[in-house]
């Protein structure tokens, strides 16, 4: 899927890998946040098979011109889990929503591990 919009110019397309490959990028720049990991296991495989894997541990679904974005990542052992998710949260939806100019309506963050 993709996000599409309009204006003066014409038609603009989003794709949902641009979108998770910015909402990644922001992620790992969040303080606390150790890596990207996948959903499942197949998903991990998939991963390895790719060149790119630039939306790891993202999973961007749209409807209409509404963005919803789930995040799975690892945080640093000794920080405030609740205060990176919300860092991470705020920092994703102002990314994603001015890179793309739409609303982002949910950003959630699902934290699968801790390392050290």
């Amino acid at each position: 899927m993709s996000v599409n919009t309009s204006n003066a110019y014409g038609q603009i397309s989003i794709s949902d890998l641009a979108i998770a490959k910015v909402a990644s990028h922001t992620a790992m720049e969040c303080y606390g946040i150790v890596e990207m990991v996948s959903r499942r296991f197949t998903d991990s495989l998939a991963e390895l098979l790719k060149k790119d894997s630039g939306g790891k541990g993202i999973k961007v679904t749209t409807s209409g011109n509404r963005i919803y974005i789930d995040v799975y990542v690892v945080v640093k052992y000794g920080v405030s889990i609740n205060a990176v998710a919300e860092s991470l949260k705020e920092a994703v939806k102002y990314k994603v929503e001015r890179f793309t100019g739409m609303i982002v309506n949910t950003v959630n963050v699902n934290v699968i591990g801790v390392k050290l």
